[in-house]
Order: C-alpha cells, then structure tokens, then sequence
C-alpha cells in the first residue's frame, strides 16, 4: 500500500498485524505509531485508528482479527483461571512469539485455515498478548455469567438484519441492561450494540462485494438508508461501500 490507506475506524476484535515491507504508520490512543518490517502492531477492541504508509515507497503488512470471547478463553486455560482481557501499553513491538505465529497463519493462504490450525492459532497469540501484557494475571477479575452471554451473543449474531432492543436482550439474559453490558465488554471487549452493529455491516459488507444494489444491502442489514448505512461502514472499516467494491475489483 501506498500513501493513505485507512481513514479513522475501530474493530470489535484484537487486531495483530506483522509488518513485511516498508513503514507501517497510524494514529492510536492519541500518538503516531511506526512499525517496521519484522516489528508487531497491536490494536485492541474498540479502539480508534487509522493507516498509511510511513515512506514513500509504501508498505505491506499480515494482520489477523481475533475475537476477544476467543481470547478470553485462551487466557483462562493458560493462567488456569478467569482474567481481564491482555491489554499491551506498547501497540509497537519487537515478539518473535507473535510473528511466528502470524507467518505461520498465512503459510497455506489462500486456502482457509483448518479448525484445529486456527484452535493453536488462537492460543498462540493469546500467549503473546499475556506476554507482552504481564499484569493481567494480577488485575482484579469480576464473575460473569457465560451461560447468559452465550445466549445475547447467539441472538445478535442471528439479528444482523435489524435493530435489537436492550429490553429483549434482558428477556434473553436474565440481566438488567447495564450489568448486561459491563459484563459483555469484559468477555467480548466491545458494548452488545458495537456487536450487534459489526455483524450487521459484515453481513452488509458481503452483500456488497456479491455486487448487490447499496440501497437494497442498507435495506437487508436493517439501516435507515443507504447513506445511513455508508456512515457507519466508512466509520468501522476506514472506506466507503463503493470504494471497497472498486478496491476488490481492482485485485
């Protein structure tokens, strides 16, 4: 890539990205950021960034979306007890445990990763995010209901057509909205409405590489409208619908 290539956005997953070319540049937690080739880049859930090239001569990266619920249960089968998600300090860093890791993801691409390969995947990365975060084992972990935020997962990932209420994700859980909500973050990093609204833009996201009509993709994932539903795509993924579908033409 070359010159600017992601506006302002956010992801509901840990964003780990290995840099193979060029200067990896972005915007983070209100500082600029340079990762070279060979160096790791961490972002983690719901966290604003954006992307460029930090030279002229541009840059390439491998990056792998983890969900934090994934993670989270790496982590506790690790540490051998529940803990706060892995926060790293420094999203720029030196870890040859995370970029073996990533190398190795991306060694049969494009062929899927099989089941098993994405199992270690999972818990070779979190091992480097425990790593690179030591404190985690010593900060305070509150109990959460799993059971019941199984449950509100499934019913938002069955909900990526529309809107869902707070008072039917109360019926679903048991639980009052807001301790809903603080205990969704802790496991999944992200509010059950930032959830809810990711899945709704990947499933617009796949209607509009399919070449479907926008307004008809806006009208299918429950926007108001097509406008309506180009805000928030360019807010979560740093490009409009139409300029995701030129970029995929182009490939």
């Amino acid at each position: 890539m070359n010159g600017f290539a992601y506006a302002k956005h956010r992801h509901d997953t840990y964003a780990v990205s290995l840099t193979d070319r060029g200067l990896q540049s972005f915007d983070y937690r209100g500082a600029s950021w340079t990762s070279a080739p060979g160096e790791v880049a961490i972002l983690h859930p719901d966290e604003a960034h954006d992307g460029r090239a930090g030279s002229e001569e541009g840059f390439g990266y491998r990056i792998i979306y983890v969900a934090p619920s994934d993670v989270a249960e790496a982590a506790r089968a690790i540490c051998g007890r529940s803990v706060a998600l892995p926060f790293v300090a420094t999203p720029v860093l030196a870890s040859a445990i995370l970029a073996q890791a990533i190398g190795t993801a991306f060694l049969s691409f494009p062929a899927p990763i099989e089941p098993l390969a994405a199992d270690a995947l999972i818990e070779i990365l979190t091992r480097g995010l425990l790593v690179a975060a030591p404190p985690v084992r010593s900060r305070r972990w509150e109990s959460c209901d799993r059971a019941a935020l199984a449950r509100v997962r499934e019913y938002l990932d069955a909900g990526k057509t529309r809107v869902v209420g707070s008072a039917e994700l109360e019926v679903i859980s048991g639980h009052d909205r807001f301790s809903l909500a603080r205990q969704f973050r802790r496991i999944h990093g992200t509010s059950p409405y930032r959830y809810l609204l990711m899945r709704r833009l990947e499933h617009a996201r796949a209607g509009i590489l399919a070449g479907r009509a926008l307004a008809q993709v806006a009208f299918d994932c429950g926007f108001a409208d097509q406008a309506h539903m180009t805000r928030l795509f360019k807010t979560a993924y740093g490009l409009s619908p139409a300029r995701l579908r030129a970029v995929a033409a182009s490939r």
